[in-house]
């Protein structure tokens, strides 16, 4: 049942383009995008226990590296060459930062991290021959093996012409499904196991062996290029690159997406991704559809599509941590378990035996004198 399932689900992602117009396969792009970062956050503060509000910064290490090293000015490296450095750089800087993620834990961590955000900003806006400022840069299309994910050149499949999106779109699902492979590998070998003995308790993890600073450097290392990875992603489906987009927001969009999926679940980060960011993008575009919703640009002093999604999914942060703990992604395991052991007890069977006459009492006997 568990490989019809992938195969069906597989077909049908893969058969979408040829169905669905560009909007849908924008937040499509953009929630594969999401996914793959919230994957890596999700390793480091679900599995490894570690908060991190700094993955902001390594998605634009990814986003900018791409663009500058494949750019011009910039190396002008080949785009694939250059795709696959940016990840590198992104793990480069994570491990640079590595040896405090390695010595400190919790809201500290946090607050150290949070300080790259605020960094990695100043430096987008004021690095003007690498970052492009204020007004970003536009991002060189990819080319693999002379095939490029643009619209320049004209390809047509069983009469649907396919442009960026469409293109783009089996680029995301192959790097999402990498992404799956590896991180639920991880999750389920050694590494995996001895991060969720760290998270649980550094005293008993070390005990066991565990080595606590370098397994904590590991999983942030690992965690900036997943974060990396989905900087790349993001920049082709965006086509341009802006510094305010990589802001404190977006690092907390991000811990929204795994608290709403489920900590340290690979499936989990992926819904959570989902939803969080393919609702505002929804909401924007049937605004005028919904009630108490202002249409984008509009002055009357409602509430924005933008500013509705970030309430809305702070609505659902608050049921998740009420109702579901471990968030949709435990909430559909336990739905399962339900659903199974309903299927696997026995119908229930009528117990009641008809009525006897009943039984005369025996007198009791009398003690012999």
């Amino acid at each position: 049942m568990r490989l019809a399932w992938t195969v069906a689900t597989v077909t049908v992602l893969c058969a979408l383009p040829f169905y669905l117009d560009a909007f849908w396969l924008r937040i499509g792009l953009f929630s594969m995008a999401a996914a793959v970062g919230a994957v890596g956050l999700g390793l480091l503060s679900g599995t490894a226990g570690q908060l991190s509000l700094g993955h902001a910064f390594f998605l634009a290490v990814g986003a900018y590296g791409y663009v500058w090293l494949a750019g011009e000015p910039g190396p002008g490296l080949p785009t694939a060459v250059a795709a696959v450095l940016a990840v590198l750089l992104a793990g480069a800087a994570g491990g640079l930062f590595s040896p405090v993620a390695g010595r400190v834990r919790g809201i500290y961590l946090g607050v150290a991290t949070l300080a790259l955000v605020f960094l990695g900003h100043h430096v987008l806006l004021t690095a003007d021959s690498v970052t492009g400022g204020f007004n970003g840069r536009s991002v060189p299309p990819l080319e693999l093996g002379g095939f490029s994910f643009s619209a320049d050149s004209e390809l047509t499949l069983l009469g649907v012409p396919f442009g960026a999106e469409e293109r783009l779109w089996y680029l995301g699902l192959a790097l999402l499904a990498v992404t799956w492979f590896t991180a639920r590998g991880l999750l389920r070998g050694r590494p995996g196991r001895a991060l969720a003995a760290l998270r649980d308790s550094e005293t008993a993890a070390a005990v066991m062996g565990v080595d606590v600073s370098r397994h904590r450097s590991a999983a942030f290392v690992v965690s900036s290029m997943y974060a990396g990875l989905a900087g790349v992603m993001l920049a082709l489906s965006f086509r341009r690159v802006v510094p305010d987009y990589f802001g404190l927001v977006l690092s907390v969009d991000y811990l929204a997406m795994i608290v709403i999926g489920g900590l340290g679940s690979v499936a989990g980060a992926t819904a959570g991704a989902v939803f969080v960011t393919a609702l505002p993008l929804l909401m924007t575009r049937y605004a005028d559809q919904l009630p108490l919703v202002a249409a984008p640009g509009t002055t009357d002093g409602t509430v924005g599509p933008t500013e509705a999604a970030r309430y809305l999914y702070g609505a659902a942060i608050v049921l998740i941590l009420l109702f579901a703990p471990d968030g949709l992604h435990g909430l559909v395991r336990r739905l399962r378990a339900r659903l199974r052991s309903r299927r696997a007890s026995p119908p229930p069977t009528n117990t009641t035996s008809p009525s006897l006459p009943p039984t005369p009492a025996v007198p009791a006997k009398e003690p012999t004198p």
